[in-house]
């Protein structure tokens, strides 16, 4: 069995796709996954699953239709992957205090180099922008947040869809837990 880290996109936020952790876990058990964590309230799960990726992020998609009715994005990513992207994180990436840094964690059959492809250059004033595997790595001064193009990128409904996003703690400490997996 392999250790997987599953991000629901729109969970919970904004009071939308509202889900109880609490159910959301005992859901997965019942598929028979393993070791089911949940980290606050966004819709981030750990467990261990099959070997077969494609298979878990299916059987993903198919609890929040069949147990919860909704229809949203998930991304499955293995732990070991998860940690390691992270571990590869540019040295500005979560450095500066006055600046927001996120991780946009793709999902497929979309890539990290398409998505940065189509939202193009990162403006060198305002914003800086990498990737490892389907993590991008991004940060913005708060005080020129408005002029990045990153910060538009939800106008961009078919982008927008291909990621879930969550902030550098959050990212660095599902990192931290993906490492037990």
């Amino acid at each position: 069995m392999r250790g997987y880290v599953a991000l629901l996109r729109g969970v919970n936020v904004g009071g939308n796709n509202m889900i109880n952790m609490a159910d959301l876990k005992k859901a997965f058990e019942r598929r028979g996954f393993h070791s089911v964590v949940t980290y606050i309230n966004s819709g981030n799960i750990l467990f261990f699953g099959g070997p077969d990726e494609a298979a878990v992020s299916a059987e993903c998609a198919d609890i929040l239709t069949a147990d919860f009715g909704m229809d949203v994005a998930v991304c499955v990513i293995p732990a070991a992957e998860l940690a390691d992207s992270l571990a590869r994180a540019p040295g500005w990436w979560n450095a500066a205090p006055d600046a927001k840094h996120d991780a946009f964690f793709v999902i497929p059959p979309a890539t990290a180099a398409g998505i940065c492809g189509h939202v193009g250059e990162a403006k060198e004033d305002y914003e800086k922008a990498a990737y490892h595997g389907r993590v991008i790595f991004w940060s913005a001064p708060v005080a020129t947040y408005s002029r990045t193009r990153w910060s538009k990128l939800s106008k961009d409904k078919s982008m927008y869809r291909a990621i879930t996003v969550r902030n550098a703690n959050t990212a660095l400490k599902l990192a931290e837990l993906a490492a037990k997996y």
